[in-house]
């Protein structure tokens, strides 16, 4: 029985996300979009938290097939909802603390989206302007844009901002009915096509 509780609470642990691996002190991910490739490095020591679960997410595949759904020039591309409903329900509650912010918000640096105090998940965004003015928001970024900027500036942004501030696509929608709305009602979105993880720093 002291076994079979053991079990669980590791699986429980596992679950909720806190229980994944260190990401390592640096490593570089490809992001192949339908717009060309793009690599991201991650510098643990910035965000070690956000490091670990960017390190997660694109270990398990979570990012592949993922739509560019808030592309703003001038200010962000986001990213981060599968577009499969039973996934994006799963992590919608597994969230991570904040880690203390050590880096500005700068162009091309890599940041989770949050929605308050420990509310980070899976979504991401990255800067495509000096945006210093998140910092005091709790907007840490974990990592930098090293190739392939121009291709994220490339993405295309025709649908502005989503509801309620604009008519471009509904976050709740798509955690409801997943690239199916998105494939309907917003064809011209780019998407990832797989995003891997290409060298690790051990």
């Amino acid at each position: 029985m002291r076994k079979l509780g053991l079990s669980i609470a590791c699986l429980l642990i596992l679950l909720s996300g806190c229980g994944s691996a260190p990401a390592p002190p640096k490593f570089r991910a490809k992001f192949e979009t339908s717009k060309g490739a793009f690599v991201i490095e991650v510098i643990r020591d910035w965000s070690p938290k956000g490091a670990d679960r960017f390190h997660e997410l694109i270990k398990s595949g979570f990012y592949d097939d993922n739509r560019f759904f808030r592309v703003l020039p001038g200010f962000v591309v986001q990213f981060g909802l599968k577009g499969d409903p039973d996934t994006d329900m799963k992590w919608r509650d597994s969230k991570i603390d904040d880690d203390p912010p050590l880096q500005s918000n700068t162009p091309a640096t890599v940041v989770f989206a949050t929605g308050g105090p420990n509310t980070r998940t899976t979504q991401v965004f990255i800067n495509l302007a000096p945006n210093e003015r998140l910092d005091p928001q709790g907007f840490t970024p974990f990592g930098r844009v090293v190739e392939g900027m121009s291709v994220v500036a490339e993405l295309y942004s025709g649908y502005g901002e989503g509801v309620p501030n604009g008519n471009g696509p509904d976050q709740n929608r798509i955690v409801r009915e997943g690239n199916a709305y998105l494939n309907r009602d917003f064809p011209k979105l780019d998407f990832i096509k797989k995003a891997t993880v290409i060298s690790e720093q051990k």
